[in-house]
């Protein structure tokens, strides 16, 4: 990334500013104002998020905001109520009053004197949900969003529950915001009330795995803040942009499809991140976008943005498969609009062992998979949230315990864009069970890159709202929707499609053991192949990363990122153990080092669907001289054939002495998962 240092306007930026609510909390927001505002009010942009201005988004604020700012702009950083300085309790995402606050905040900025009531809401992840979900609200302040990395819909494409399926990553995202709630206010900033308004966190953010658990079907507690629900509630402009890494690429889609606004579409390689920071590259000058999106719309300036195509994508090359890639080859490619008449269905058809594009005449033939729950082991995590060695591995590994049906070489390059759908006609042996669907890109030396891929809880065929469960040996017709992908598939290699009845710790299995029934010449998949057209050749190029001067930090101990799987044959025990550990970091202008360490572990027995265990550990250290402060959160998932189980712990420590602890153990029924 080039780091600017000279910007069109100078900008003083505020630490710590406070906005007081209308029932007296006050939050806190750094700000970045530029100096030309105390003159003629600018417009404002805003991302609102509980992750911690002062410390853990420092960094990439100041590169962000910053650069922003320096283009005429007002940039807020606002910490959620009881996140960061902020007062308050965080209790659970998207909340009603999470919602309610920001409005407040948007006609807070309006009324400054600095603002010229015109406002943009920017953010990634939490930031990108909340912005669409304030948009559906009306603020008139609000004139256009950028959400990145996020979703419409709160259930069917979130980081809880994928086709009906429980994610892994439900844990693991649970456990994250376990330790997030856990971190003190810094009293250089709250002053005396710093412990107060700690302990007040400490013990009323609550155990929000126990709150996602107790929801595993799509109700009225998913449906808040699925924009989804009604996408005519939006009504200003919104960009969506997300990355193939990433868990939240469907949306981009749906929101194209579904919204009546002006609206644009990006997505790129990238992981969990700002597409200027994306990893695996190329990076893009995201920045330098956001801005002609920001002067377009809080500016009414002509930037040409709007006459440019709908959606723009990475059109993925074919590569080796590795957990982690620096850059992924392809080309930008674009449709004028989504959905696109560039598309056209191509189908294969199941055959014993193949993919044929010819229907066969014998119906009758079927195939069976009863998979080991070794399978997934090599799935990578549902989101790539910062590109550690987290994307999957050599699909041969997993392929072991999966039907798989395979093309033959390619004569021709084939290229897909959307959703593949795979449509089987099956039966299961039991009564509640699931199925994952893998697409590889198979090269002649047999080495497997997963391509895109899907899951479905069978008992929610027809609705994520009624479940029913399965007549054992009943045929059912289903279709499975996989994730949206842009890939280049070349000649001479071949596509392959995989089939398990597990896909652990990706996702939880079901409560037995379970053996399906595949009628393959009954089953189809569909491909959505996007032929090249000669505009491509003719998209206007992005520009280089470009960011503001990042504040200053030191690195006091390393980085260390791990990614293991372990076989332990003599017990037959199999684990999935993840390190991320972001080491201590100190931040210089402001004497404040955080230490920030996490260790997953995923493990199960044997054949045994009962025993699969998730572990998560949290450790944080917040120091300024002789102070310091120390939490430490554990959670513990596990299972009978009837409920989940789960065992969390909270300790915290104000020096040596611990001054908060608590253990959280409760039973959630399982419900038809």
């Amino acid at each position: 990334m080039k780091t600017i240092t000279s910007f069109p306007e100078k900008v003083r930026v505020l630490e710590n500013e406070y906005i007081f609510l209308s029932d007296g909390t006050r939050l806190a927001a750094k700000i970045w104002i530029p100096l030309c505002a105390d003159k003629e009010p600018v417009p404002a942009i805003l991302e609102y998020i509980p992750y911690r201005k002062r410390d853990f988004e420092a960094v990439s604020d100041s590169i962000t905001q910053g650069y922003l700012a320096g283009y005429g702009y007002a940039c807020l950083r606002v910490d959620l109520r009881g996140a960061g300085e902020s007062q308050g309790v965080l209790r659970d995402e998207y909340l009603q009053q999470e919602l309610d606050d920001g409005v407040e905040v948007l006609a807070w900025i309006a009324a400054q004197p600095w603002c010229n009531g015109s406002i943009g809401m920017m953010g990634i992840s939490w930031g990108g949900f909340n912005s669409l979900q304030i948009a559906a609200l009306q603020p008139p302040q609000l004139k256009a969003i950028i959400t990145v990395c996020s979703t419409d819909d709160r259930y069917a494409d979130d980081v809880h529950y994928m086709g009906g399926c429980l994610l892994g990553d439900n844990l693991s995202w649970a456990s994250t915001m376990f330790a997030y709630n856990s971190c003190p206010p810094d009293p250089d900033l709250v002053g005396d009330k710093w412990k107060e308004m700690w302990l007040e966190r400490l013990d009323g953010s609550g155990l929000w795995l126990k709150n996602w658990l107790s929801h595993q079907r799509r109700d009225d507690f998913w449906k808040h803040g699925s924009v989804c629900e009604d996408f005519s509630r939006i009504k200003c402009p919104v960009m969506a942009v997300s990355g193939w890494a990433d868990g939240y690429t469907n949306a981009v889609f749906r929101l194209l499809s579904g919204l009546s606004v002006p609206r644009k579409g990006l997505i790129g390689p990238w992981s969990h991140k700002y597409p200027h920071f994306g990893v695996p590259g190329p990076a893009i000058g995201f920045l330098q976008e956001a801005l002609r999106w920001w002067d377009t719309w809080l500016k009414g300036k002509e930037t040409g943005l709007m006459q440019e195509p709908m959606l723009r994508v990475w059109m993925q090359d074919s590569v080796p498969p590795s957990p982690l890639y620096k850059k992924r080859p392809g080309r930008w490619v674009a449709e004028p609009e989504w959905p696109s008449e560039n598309i056209n269905i191509l189908t294969y058809h199941l055959h014993p062992g193949h993919l044929l594009l010819e229907e066969k005449p014998e119906t009758k033939v079927y195939m069976t998979i009863q998979s080991p729950l070794s399978v997934g082991l090599f799935a990578g995590k549902w989101c790539s949230y910062a590109a550690p060695p987290d994307l999957p591995h050599d699909q041969r590994e997993d392929d072991g315990g999966a039907l798989i049906f395979e093309t033959a070489p390619l004569e021709t390059p084939l290229e897909i864009l959307g959703a593949p759908v795979l449509e089987l006609e099956l039966s299961a042996s039991e009564a509640v069970a699931m199925i994952a669907v893998r697409l590889s890109d198979v090269a002649p030396d047999d080495k497997a890159t997963r391509v895109t891929y899907g899951l479905l809880n069978l008992c929610h065929r027809e609705s994520h709202e009624t479940p029913g469960l399965l007549e054992p040996g009943h045929s059912y017709r289903v279709r499975v929707q996989l994730n949206n992908i842009a890939q280049r598939f070349p000649a001479g290699n071949r596509l392959r499609v995989s089939i398990s009845t597990s896909y652990w710790p990706l996702a939880w299995p079901s409560p037995r053991p379970v053996r399906l029934t595949i009628f393959a010449g009954l089953s189809r998949l569909e491909l959505p192949v996007r032929e090249a057209i000669h505009e491509d050749d003719k998209l206007r190029p992005f520009l280089e990363p470009e960011g503001a001067p990042a504040i200053r930090t030191s690195q006091l101990e390393p980085r260390r990122h791990r990614w293991r799987v372990i076989r332990d044959l003599a017990h037959d025990e199999s684990t999935l153990e993840v390190v991320i550990d972001e080491g201590a970091v100190r931040f210089e202008d402001m004497d404040w080092t955080v230490t920030n360490r996490a260790n997953e572990w995923y493990t199960f027995q044997d054949d045994d669907f009962v025993s699969v265990r998730g572990e998560t550990l949290w450790f944080r250290r917040f120091q300024r001289g002789e102070w310091s402060v120390e939490t430490v959160t554990r959670t513990v998932l596990t299972c009978s054939e009837t409920h989940f189980r789960v065992h969390a712990e909270m300790d915290a420590y104000h020096g040596d002495e611990r001054v908060f602890s608590r253990n959280w153990l409760c039973e959630i029924p399982r419900d038809h998962v």
